[in-house]
């Protein structure tokens, strides 16, 4: 697929909306929309067999959901995604980590979006105290079980796809170390 063109059709802080014309490997033409965000970063807290988790309502599906520390930042200079990780996680939970080993990369919507990020797992964990944005006021953090996070999953309590990527990453990690 070729890009003709490009151009802009929206922008706020956090993301902008642009529409490519294009042309297919058959050579007919089109148009394709998407959303650029920046670079995100998610941190699974583990400490022994417990996960800490946040919850936050999420305005576009207008309902509250539990899901894994992530974020990304709000400067026009992206910052490194391990440090960017430390920041989401001291500032959504208050932990500080003493390792933190990254995952892998996850594409949040590759049919409709730019943005990537990555996952990260936090241990050595240290509590301090949350430095929260203001869309973040309503937040609240907790620790569950293993067995407790895949019962929410289970039960649709827990829905976000990164969340659900990133402890499918977690898994895959754990079974090469253990082997």
């Amino acid at each position: 697929m070729e890009t003709l063109d490009s151009r802009e059709v929206y922008a706020n802080p956090w993301m902008t909306v642009r529409e490519d014309r294009i042309r297919r490997a058959d050579g007919s033409t089109g148009i394709y929309g998407v959303v650029d965000k920046p670079t995100f970063a998610l941190v699974v807290p583990l400490d022994g067999d417990r996960l800490q988790l946040v919850e936050q309502f999420r305005y576009p599906i207008g309902l509250r959901r539990w899901e894994f520390p992530q974020g990304t930042a709000p400067e026009p200079e992206p910052l490194a995604p391990t440090a960017l990780a430390a920041r989401e996680l001291r500032e959504e939970t208050g932990l500080s980590a003493g390792r933190m080993v990254e995952l892998g990369r996850l594409d949040l919507a590759p049919g409709t979006s730019s943005q990537r990020g990555w996952a990260f797992l936090a241990t050595e964990l240290t509590q301090g105290e949350p430095a929260r944005e203001l869309e973040e006021q309503d937040m609240r953090a907790a620790w569950f079980t293993r067995a407790e996070f895949e019962d929410m999953v289970r039960r649709g309590e827990i829905t976000d796809a990164q969340s659900l990527a990133a402890y499918a990453l977690l898994l895959l990690h754990e079974r090469r170390t253990a082997g």
